[in-house]
Parts: C-alpha cells; sequence; structure tokens
C-alpha cells in the first residue's frame, strides 16, 4: 500500500481527497470536491451534479472555452473526442 500523500492545511477533508486521487482524480479536481465536500456536507455534493449538458452536446469551440479555463495543454490542435476525454480526466 502506497505512503499517504500529505495535501496540504488547504484540504479541507483529507480521507475523501485520499479516496479521489486513489481514483485517479487530478490533485486539483480531488482538493475542489473534498473541500465542497467539508463545506456543504458529502451528501450534497453528490447530488449537487449532473446540471450541464453532456459534452458530446456541445460545441468544439465551447469544448476549447472550458479546456482553457481550466488549462489543458494542445486543446486548440484537439479533435472533439480528445478534448472530451480530456476534459473528463483533468
Amino acid at each position: 500500500m502506497p505512503a499517504r500523500r500529505d495535501p496540504g492545511p488547504s484540504v479541507k477533508d483529507p480521507e475523501l481527497y485520499e479516496s479521489l486521487r486513489d481514483q485517479g482524480s487530478s490533485k486539483e479536481k480531488a482538493a475542489r470536491i473534498a473541500n465542497a465536500a467539508a463545506a456543504r456536507g458529502r451528501s450534497s455534493v453528490g447530488r449537487s451534479g449532473a446540471r450541464s449538458r453532456d459534452y458530446e452536446e456541445w460545441t468544439v469551440e465551447d469544448l476549447r472555452r472550458r479546456a482553457a479555463e481550466i488549462g489543458i495543454e494542445g486543446r486548440s490542435r484537439m479533435r472533439k473526442g480528445e478534448l472530451i476525454d480530456a476534459l473528463r480526466h483533468h
């Protein structure tokens, strides 16, 4: 079993953070979810999703704009499927 990573003082729910990192989430995504869960409660964080359309319904321009917001490199050369994959696994 790998040693525990210290997420630092900015992460409010280290146990959830570690679980998300073990599942493959990025550091940023794991910290964002862990902090939201600590602030609003774990059950309410799960309910707050699914308000946006599926990425498949987005235009390529919308996908590129979202990729730029979160800092995905190489987005201007990506096709729609590659953008969707990059956004889902960031």
